[in-house]
């Protein structure tokens, strides 16, 4: 029987499965396949060949992922300077190579202030999470940090400043014992009463002229970083008030310190040239000489002291003589102009040598107790066109005022900072 024939002897059902068995076929031949797809887009390769797609990848707008970077810090050390600390030996003790040193040093200004470091003084050290070096912060001053970064194979440095909140605070105080106690009643650092006590060394001296009841008030600066103080600054106006006689002070802009009229606080000599305890003779043309026991001018003041008290130049000048003889001990002698000439004697040792241009309150010598003395002590001349003339009480060179220009600059910053002290000065003492 024929194939045809044995199809038409099939059931109708059979039939139609058949058929669209068939159909399906069909559809499927008809079809593409995948070399057919590529063979449109691009030259069919040979087949021992792997084909590869250089299809371009779709442009998104995507934001850049974080780059890894090996040298970020993952750690910080915060290192105090100890007494006798050289950045040497900080780096030696946090294993550092001294080749990191030297690349330091080579950064310029900036790396200058590293070899200045003082003891209590702090470093913070960064390590990145191989802990290798990554960076160093030294603060400066409460408003700059000089920061040291390792970027890629280079050192870079930078200062970084931030801008300080400046407030004026108010202190004063009246002399009970003393003036160092007055001023710690006050509230006041020591460095700041250092300061007050400088500012008006000129016209008092503090170890002679303070009295009970004498009062002074000052404004100075304190300075915050994000409301936490920071530090304190310089006094901006002062006022001292000794046996009744009103001395004022205002700081101006280059940093020094003037009368309301513009005259400057600092003469041209200092009324002691030394820190001293008490004065064991004063000026005398006829005083009994405390060894010999004869009549002897004493032309000068004894400031009697410790051994090893700094003595100062009382004012600028030329050393014309320093040496040592068996009355005066060592000894050195200034010459400040065609005028004025000073002495100091009994040092026990002398700091600067004949031909030598000093300057006002630098160290001469210490106080000592050399030559014909019964006791440490620095004896203090001062001479005027070659006569002696008695320290405490003598006539010294007026202070030079303030340019025009520069007075015009400063009387309206001194008048609104006196003005406040006043106000402050008079709601004080009302509620005391």
């Amino acid at each position: 029987m024929s194939v045809i024939n044995r199809l038409k002897s099939l059931p109708r059902g059979h039939k139609i499965a058949l058929g669209l068995l068939n159909a399906a076929m069909a559809v499927l031949i008809m079809m593409p396949t995948e070399p057919a797809v590529a063979s449109r887009d691009r030259p069919v390769l040979p087949p021992s060949q792997p084909v590869r797609d250089t299809r371009q990848p779709l442009e998104l707008d995507v934001e850049d992922g974080p780059v890894i970077d090996d040298h970020r810090p993952v750690r910080e050390l915060l290192v105090k300077v100890r007494r006798g600390d050289t950045l040497s030996s900080i780096f030696a003790r946090q294993g550092l190579p001294s080749a990191l040193l030297h690349e330091i040093s080579q950064l310029g200004a900036h790396a200058e202030s590293l070899q200045k470091i003082h003891p209590g003084e702090r470093l913070t050290f960064s390590f990145d999470q191989k802990g290798r070096f990554a960076g160093l912060s030294y603060p400066l001053d409460a408003a700059r940090t000089l920061d040291i970064r390792q970027s890629g194979a280079e050192l870079r440095s930078r200062i970084i400043s931030v801008t300080l909140e400046h407030r004026i605070q108010y202190a004063q105080a009246s002399v009970s014992s003393n003036f160092w106690g007055a001023g710690v009643s006050a509230g006041l650092s020591p460095g700041q009463i250092m300061s007050l006590a400088a500012m008006f060394a000129w016209d008092l001296d503090f170890g002679l002229d303070i009295r009970a009841g004498d009062r002074f008030a000052v404004l100075y600066e304190q300075r915050y970083k994000d409301g936490i103080l920071v530090d304190t600054g310089h006094i901006l106006a002062a006022e001292f008030i000794n046996q009744g006689k009103i001395y004022r002070a205002v700081r101006h802009d280059d940093g020094n310190y003037y009368s309301p009229e513009g005259r400057a606080m600092r003469k041209s000599f200092l009324r002691a040239p030394v820190n001293f305890s008490h004065i064991s003779s004063n000026f005398n043309p006829r005083r009994l000489h405390p060894v010999t026991g004869q009549v002897k001018p004493h032309r000068g003041i004894d400031y009697a002291a410790r051994t090893g008290t700094p003595v100062v130049a009382a004012g600028s000048g030329v050393v014309v003589e320093s040496g040592y003889n068996r009355f005066n001990g060592n000894y050195v002698v200034i010459r400040h102009d065609r005028t004025y000439l000073t002495k100091y004697l009994h040092l026990h040792q002398r700091r600067v040598k004949k031909g030598e241009k000093v300057k006002q309150e630098q160290q001469i010598g210490t106080v000592g107790a050399t030559g014909r003395v019964t006791g440490p002590h620095l004896h203090y001349e001062f001479l005027v066109n070659g006569v002696h003339k008695d320290p405490k009480s003598v006539d010294l060179p007026q202070a030079a005022f303030l340019s025009r220009g520069e007075l015009d600059r400063f009387r309206p910053k001194a008048d609104k900072l006196l003005a406040q002290l006043s106000k402050v000065s008079e709601v004080m003492l009302a509620n005391h």
